[in-house]
């Protein structure tokens, strides 16, 4: 493989987080429970919000949707990562490199749509409570988690148009653990300079723009709560808006750092950290978030375990 330069590369050899049989067996045991935590968490959450009728609410809507893309985000990295780190040959073909690179972005990129528009919903609830009924119905949150989905594989469609569309000739060794993007672009034979700029823009549509939803709603949420005068009306809204807070900062901060960057091609140690934090545990996390700091959701748990 990669012995002649006008040759296609058919499969891609991925370097890992370590060379160290004893610390593969131990990141081997620490990412099976991180995962399963996910897989149960998130599922836990479908059951939940589909089952009990107290959370027949647009927030759990949301929150279902955004637990099923966190079972996608989590499961096209996951997986193969715990099996490279109990065999030697650690590669991945071409087709298989784009699969994975597809349903990460759609996955991840849906998220963080689907955090802007939990914002939305809570600006709606706080700022405006008596109207909240008729704009925020039923099929208006459907709407809206359909143009999520659609709206981020459109923008996926166009950035692995670029990506996936150059020629990969001889180098064929993808420094991470999975086919992130820029990681994929530095073994492109061809000038990258479009495709990087495509991804940078993407970047800011599937990022920052959300952020900048998100920011704009918190913004009219915390004049609203300024205006509360009882203190237990204010701590009432924290508590409301704090998870998802919680859960933007922990996503948002890894994802801007990882992809907001021109020229960053280049994986350090720390880029590696980052990277994992983003991709594997924010989806442990998020569901546990919203779960701990919620009596809602504490009260569906007690009602599915019979107490």
């Amino acid at each position: 493989m990669g012995k002649e330069n006008q040759t296609s590369v058919a499969e891609f050899i991925l370097l890992g987080l370590s060379q160290d049989t004893k610390v593969q067996i131990l990141l081997f045991c620490v990412f099976l429970i991180v995962y399963l935590l996910s897989v149960f968490w998130n599922l836990l959450i479908t059951i939940l919000v589909r089952n009990d009728s107290r959370l027949h609410t647009p927030m759990y809507f949301f929150l279902k949707n955004l637990s099923f893309a966190h079972l996608c985000f989590s499961t096209s990295i996951t997986p193969q990562m715990l099996v490279h780190l109990l065999v030697k040959k650690k590669t991945i073909s071409f087709a298989g490199c784009s699969i994975q690179r597809v349903v990460f972005l759609l996955a991840g990129c849906t998220e963080c749509a689907l955090l802007a528009v939990m914002s939305y919903d809570r600006y709606v609830a706080v700022c405006k409570p008596l109207h909240y009924s008729i704009i925020m119905t039923q099929s208006i949150c459907v709407q809206l988690a359909i143009v999520s989905w659609i709206s981020r594989a459109f923008v996926c469609s166009v950035d692995s148009a670029f990506t996936l569309c150059l020629p990969y000739q001889g180098k064929n060794v993808i420094n991470p653990y999975f086919c992130e993007p820029p990681a994929l672009l530095k073994l492109a034979s061809a000038d990258t300079y479009q495709a990087e700029m495509a991804l940078f823009s993407m970047g800011v549509v599937i990022l920052l723009a959300p952020v900048f939803l998100i920011i704009v709603s918190y913004w009219h949420i915390l004049f609203t709560v300024m205006r509360i005068q009882s203190g237990e009306g204010r701590l009432k809204v924290f508590s409301t808006c704090g998870s998802h807070l919680t859960v933007v900062v922990l996503y948002y901060g890894s994802g801007i750092f990882a992809y907001m960057r021109p020229n960053s091609k280049g994986m350090s140690e720390k880029d590696k950290v980052i990277s994992v934090f983003y991709s594997v545990m924010t989806s442990m996390l998020n569901p546990i978030i919203y779960s701990l700091r919620n009596k809602d959701v504490k009260g569906a748990l007690r009602k599915l375990a019979g107490r």
